[in-house]
């Protein structure tokens, strides 16, 4: 069951920042992830957050995509099958976590 793909607004700033020659790439990956949006350890391909840097982010997911340096946070909603898109990102250290942490909470995620 492939879920819906749901951007938060800020999300898709975050894309419109970023070279466009890689946003075809960005949005084939989440495209595939929206597949099997679930946790790596359920056979997903989402890998699981936690605690990072004190920003709570359990429930939510990041993929990487490592070629471009870039990093996706998302939470899902299962029983809706939906997948919201938070942040895309630099993987410029743990910034992109303080910045999803704060999404997460203004947008109720």
């Amino acid at each position: 069951m492939s879920y819906q793909i749901n951007f938060v607004p800020e999300a898709l700033n975050d894309i419109k920042k970023l070279d466009h020659s890689i946003h075809p790439q960005i949005f084939k990956g989440i495209q595939k992830v929206s597949q099997n949006p679930v946790s790596i350890y359920q056979g997903g391909y989402g890998k699981p957050l936690g605690n990072k840097d004190g920003a709570n982010l359990t429930g939510l997911f990041k993929i990487k995509f490592r070629g471009i340096g870039i990093r996706v946070v998302y939470s899902i909603e299962e029983h809706n099958g939906i997948m919201n898109i938070i942040i895309v990102s630099v993987r410029a250290d743990n910034q992109v976590y303080q910045e999803a942490a704060s999404r997460r909470t203004k947008h109720g995620l």
